[in-house]
């Protein structure tokens, strides 16, 4: 352990609880694993994230407050150079209920006399999405030459053109054996900067998978089938997936290259789901999951009727263009951090709407093809809780500089006190040309239906 401003009372807690504690990489561990810890780390969902705490405030503080909660597995505190915390940390319990227990009994705790700090669940994102990849490149070929550039990876997920089943949809999913070895990955593929079979790719975050109560997926009655072609119809889906027993099915609705079925009751579904997996439907080899409700509590609000594929399917990106283009819904990894300096306006925005009970802004992506054949990104900014969406007059070059740009943007035109003017940090940003950047319509794979 480095020296700190409290070292006798950390090396007091130490001694009390019999944890170890270790500082490396702006953070510092408490325990992982506790004493007398037997096993493997406890799994996905045991994780919270702490936000808004003071800036002078140290386990020997912080630890009692969580262990309320349950035993905790690991306490880590982010670090500054300076000493100091920098306002936000994760703690992993033992069990998903004492990290649920955590969130309903410390979120907007008051830890010091008006100081209230901010506990939610903690999503230990360990999927990068891959943009930029020539499509006719195939799951091996991708995960051989991610296996070269990259350590901890554990499975690529490609999806065939919606038009063209033997070509890629120019994005792939990589999956790794940790959150560390793909925040790891991400930042050694720095876009702009690395390439792929002469292609400079673009890479970000996967939105993390969203966890569905098991009771609540007991109850589903709706499969997601993907991986359909074109012209696949409503009709012909609704006699392929009650041929098994006609009249199971209620409702079929299809998106292109998607589709929900709808079933009268939960044991059909749930046969029809092992029946017709791996089917083949006009020619395309389809994959069928239980659909996941969408929570009413968290992420983009569209009402209680709508569902969304398995993430382990599909993806917050859509179809990729012929030129390039596609969408991205969803936000940076990680949680909101406390008051105080921030690394970036993409977190600084995300703060602002947490600090006035708004919806976190979602980005969309747009592109245009420049003058010297360089595809110009420009991201729109959408703050469903205010109706209210931002552009900037500028395009950039890097997904990465696009993004801060747009959240630049968004800060100045809602008036934040506190906000410089700055501009892209790895490419000066172009003036927009006459002609209008381009979102294609994509089926929103991870978004609710709207039916």
């Amino acid at each position: 352990m480095t020296e700190s401003p409290n070292e006798a009372a950390l090396l007091a807690l130490m001694e009390t609880t019999g944890y170890s504690m270790v500082q490396e990489n702006g953070q510092r561990k408490f325990g992982g694993p506790p004493p007398g810890w037997d096993g493997p780390p406890p799994p996905r969902g045991c994780e919270v994230f702490v936000g808004k705490i003071p800036r002078d405030m140290y386990e020997d503080e912080l630890v009692p407050v969580f262990e309320r909660a349950g035993r905790i597995y690991e306490f880590r505190l982010m670090m500054e150079f300076s000493g100091e915390n920098r306002g936000y940390a994760f703690v992993m319990y033992t069990t998903r209920e004492a990290a649920q227990r955590s969130i309903h009994l410390l979120d907007n705790h008051e830890i010091r006399p008006g100081k209230f700090i901010g506990v939610c669940v903690s999503l230990d994102n360990c999927r990068l999405f891959i943009g930029s990849i020539p499509k006719d490149k195939t799951k091996e070929e991708i995960l051989v030459e991610m296996r070269k550039v990259t350590e901890g990876v554990v499975d690529v997920i490609v999806y065939p053109s919606a038009t063209d089943k033997t070509k890629n949809r120019g994005f792939a999913f990589v999956e790794y054996d940790s959150h560390k070895a793909a925040a790891m990955a991400r930042r050694k593929l720095i876009p702009g900067t690395f390439q792929l079979w002469g292609h400079t790719i673009q890479v970000d975050w996967a939105e993390p998978e969203k966890d569905v109560d098991e009771e609540t997926m007991l109850r589903v009655r709706v499969l997601y089938v993907r991986n359909l072609m074109m012209t696949t119809t409503e009709e012909t889906l609704r006699q392929e997936f009650s041929r098994f027993k006609p009249g199971t099915v209620e409702r079929v609705k299809k998106l292109t290259d998607y589709a929900f079925v709808h079933y009268h009751s939960r044991e059909d579904a749930v046969t029809a789901l092992h029946l017709m997996n791996g089917a083949l439907i006009d020619g395309a080899t389809i994959e069928v999951t239980l659909a996941k409700p969408v929570s009413k509590e968290g992420g983009r609000r569209f009402g209680n009727r709508g569902y969304v594929g398995n993430s382990n399917l599909v993806g917050p990106y859509g179809d990729v263009s012929s030129t390039g283009n596609f969408l991205f819904q969803g936000r940076e990894d990680g949680g909101m951090m406390g008051g105080g300096q921030f690394s970036s306006a993409v977190t600084l925005l995300e703060y602002y709407c947490y600090k006035n009970s708004w919806a976190l802004p979602e980005y969309y992506l747009y592109s245009t093809p420049g003058q010297d054949g360089k595809l110009m990104l420009i991201y729109k900014v959408v703050i469903s809780s205010t109706r209210s969406s931002f552009m900037p007059d500028k395009v950039c070059t890097v997904l990465e500089d696009a993004k801060e740009l747009a959240a630049q943007n968004a800060l100045w035109n809602l008036g934040y006190p506190g906000l410089l003017s700055y501009g892209c940090t790895r490419a000066f940003p172009y003036p927009l040309s006459p002609t209008t950047p381009q979102r294609l319509y994509i089926p929103p794979n991870q978004n609710p239906a709207f039916f």
